[in-house]
């Protein structure tokens, strides 16, 4: 009798163990299943940079409210698997964009989003120093992203600059986006740039309401390349 129980026992606890070892295996695999999950997720997520000035920073603005995070909210809406950053910076130039753009490219850039210049026309910087130091620019993402795709922004002078400067300046961006075949977004702030209610009272640096034109005016030109 006490034998029959002992059998009994060792049966029983072989198939508790069995029990245990299949519910081990199968919350091994169920890990390692979200772990692949995982790493394809962040392996498929490409990035799109936006490099640019204050514009693109959104100063003046909630964060939240700059185009490019506009962007990425309608990038997330229809769930394509891309992250903006925005590199703004205030007051950045063309050449202090080129000192800065190595350290940004350390992380892969899928889609590149230049917009710089504006600062440099504010200051009258001769329009030749400005396209050398965008072609610089241009030349370093190419390098080292070759697949990248490329947009270019392009920017207008007020009046005020002068009628020649003004054209000069105008046609720098066309000119390397058709140059370096990068797609062009004709003018950043159209339908924005010198209407008081969409700009800021300093009257260069769009309201929130201004940046949801401005995404549109990027978005038009972007979607195609996603």
């Amino acid at each position: 009798m006490l034998r029959k129980r002992v059998m009994a026992l060792i049966v029983l606890t072989g198939i508790l163990q069995a029990c245990s070892n299949t519910d081990n295996k199968a919350e091994s695999a169920g890990k390692h299943s979200a772990q692949n999950v995982v790493k394809e997720t962040a392996k498929a997520t490409k990035n799109i940079l936006f490099f640019g000035t204050s514009l693109t920073a959104g100063l003046g603005l909630d964060p939240t409210e700059a185009y490019p995070a506009l962007i990425q909210n309608k990038i997330d809406s229809l769930r394509l698997p891309y992250k903006v950053i925005n590199a703004g910076l205030s007051g950045e130039t063309s050449a202090g964009g080129k000192s800065r753009i190595d350290w940004l490219l350390k992380q892969r850039v899928d889609v590149f989003v230049l917009e710089l210049g504006s600062n440099d026309g504010l200051r009258g910087v001769p329009t030749d120093e400005t396209t050398k130091n965008l072609q610089a620019i241009i030349d370093k993402v190419k390098a080292k992203y070759p697949d990248a795709k490329l947009v270019m922004a392009g920017m207008q002078m007020p009046p005020s600059m002068g009628k020649k400067y003004t054209s000069d300046f105008k046609n720098i961006f066309p000119d390397l986006a058709r140059k370096n075949n990068m797609s062009l977004i004709p003018f950043l702030l159209e339908k924005v740039g010198g209407i008081p209610k969409l700009n800021q009272p300093d009257g260069i640096h769009p309201t929130a309401e201004g940046d949801k034109i401005l995404a549109k005016n990027v978005w038009a030109v972007l979607k195609p390349l996603l």
